[in-house]
């Protein structure tokens, strides 16, 4: 795997920072202090990057919309309550007023009701202030005919209330256990990506692309077609955070590392769609010494708008998406990007060093994107590992003897906690490692293998022995 040095990266990122000089809007640092006390972006700063194939202005900021708010004010991504379409009509209104106009959906996200709910907001406003992208999500054997994938495709359109899609994609490719014959089957065997292709030439689909999860074979037998003119990709979907920059497969060998993926699509002039600038939400949940490493270093900027920025600054990214819940979120990563601030080479030194700290922690690579859900069996995957993650963020797992000082309190936090995120029908302990999940984790851990052996130091923690 190559390994792009700091100075390299830096390089990377300042040539596109020129080039696209012309898109940039200044703003003073007093501005840029007021707005992060405030929580209230200025209209008119957004910062935009030019799409090289319709030459179109596309927010460096997208909206990932697999997240929207239900009447529970939760996320429809996490519970099954009504999504509250009021609400995301007002955030919608509120993000294209301060010039957001990526909108990225798929059939899958919300229980299904992603695209239906994102094409009654977008609806209420003219087609030319807004770019839809959304999916080829035939994920399910039952999906994968030519008839059932065209279906799901005129039903997106049908959904959105639009008569053309601007950015469409292969959904996660590289996933499954077998993730060529995956490949072949969803797109391949059933002439699909032909059927694509001819949509791209009558103008329903204006730009071709793909998101990548997982085997890097995949990627690279994509990149290879577009070298060899077999099919052209106008853009790719990748995941880049300061973590996975080069900590990926460190972590799971089995995942890539952002350099290598951003550099590929770099070398041809593929612009790079972001999603997982922070990993859903594991570079903004961090512990508290690495949010007061943060703070020290900028007291007027969240820890959020340091991951966000770092995705934004590479020259080829074309937009960076957020999953954004509640108005607040909204509001404070418009702040980031209107207009950007791209890190220089002493903040790519200091995020490294914050990637050191993170991938120190060892905590399980779960991105709470759900794909592995629903289990068979009941078990809430992502809170067990989520609730795991942060006891060891918090220092609440038991790393010694019980006659330590700190383990009562670790014990106790680890226990009382799991049971109120996690009724106990749901926990770790009704995993009988079938294995389904595995298929489908976009970071391709072994969640079999995680419910065993979190299952086993609960029932050591409660019988007073545990020891990690």
């Amino acid at each position: 795997m190559k390994d792009i040095s700091r100075r390299d990266f830096i390089k990377l990122l300042g040539g596109g920072i020129l080039a696209s000089s012309s898109l940039l809007t200044a703003c003073s640092s007093k501005k840029e202090e007021a707005q992060a006390l405030n929580q209230e972006p200025q209209e008119g700063m957004m910062t935009y990057r030019r799409d090289p194939n319709t030459k179109e202005k596309v927010s460096l900021l997208g909206y990932g919309m697999m997240r929207l708010p239900t009447l529970s004010n939760s996320s429809a991504r996490e519970d099954n309550d009504a999504i509250d379409q009021e609400m995301v009509n007002r955030e919608v209104d509120y993000a294209i007023k301060h010039g957001v106009n990526y909108f990225d959906t798929s059939p899958m996200y919300c229980q299904g009701l992603s695209e239906y709910s994102t094409g009654i907001a977008l609806s209420r406003h003219k087609r030319s202030e807004f770019l839809i992208a959304t999916k080829m999500s035939n994920m399910e054997p039952e999906t994968w005919s030519k008839k059932s994938s065209i279906q799901m495709f005129k039903n997106s359109l049908k959904q959105l209330r639009v008569d053309y899609i601007d950015y469409y994609l292969l959904h996660c490719i590289g996933r499954g256990g077998d993730a060529l014959a995956n490949f072949n089957s969803r797109f391949m065997d059933n002439g699909i990506l032909d059927w694509l292709v001819e949509q791209k030439k009558l103008g329903i689909i204006k730009n071709l692309g793909f998101s990548y999860h997982g085997d890097i074979r995949i990627f690279d037998m994509l990149l290879s077609w577009h070298d060899e003119g077999k099919y052209h990709w106008d853009f790719a979907q990748i995941e880049l955070n300061y973590l996975d920059w080069r900590y990926a497969k460190e972590i799971n060998p089995s995942n890539t590392n952002a350099d290598y993926l951003y550099d590929e699509l770099l070398k041809r002039g593929i612009p790079a769609v972001i999603m997982e600038p922070l990993l859903g939400g594991r570079l903004v949940n961090v512990p508290d010494f690495i949010v007061e490493k943060m703070k020290r270093r900028e007291p007027q900027l969240s820890v959020a708008s340091w991951a966000l920025r770092f995705a934004g600054t590479p020259k080829n990214v074309l937009t960076v998406l957020s999953g954004m819940t509640f108005m607040e979120h909204l509001k404070e990563n418009i702040i980031t990007f209107s207009p950007l601030k791209p890190l220089n080479a002493k903040e790519q030194d200091f995020l490294q060093q914050v990637a050191d700290d993170i991938f120190n922690l060892k905590t399980i690579p779960c991105n709470d994107c759900k794909y592995c859900m629903p289990c068979p069996y009941g078990i809430d995957i992502p809170g067990v590992l989520l609730h795991y993650n942060k006891c060891i963020n918090e220092g609440n797992i038991a790393s010694k003897e019980k006659q330590d000082a700190a383990y009562r309190s670790q014990r106790r936090a680890f226990l009382i906690g799991y049971d109120r995120e996690v009724p106990k029908l749901r926990q770790a302990d009704h995993c009988i490692g079938c294995g389904q999940c595995n298929e489908k984790c976009p970071q391709r851990i072994d969640i079999p293998k995680e419910m065993e052996r979190i299952d086993k130091y609960t029932e050591d923690l409660r019988s007073g022995r545990a020891t990690i």
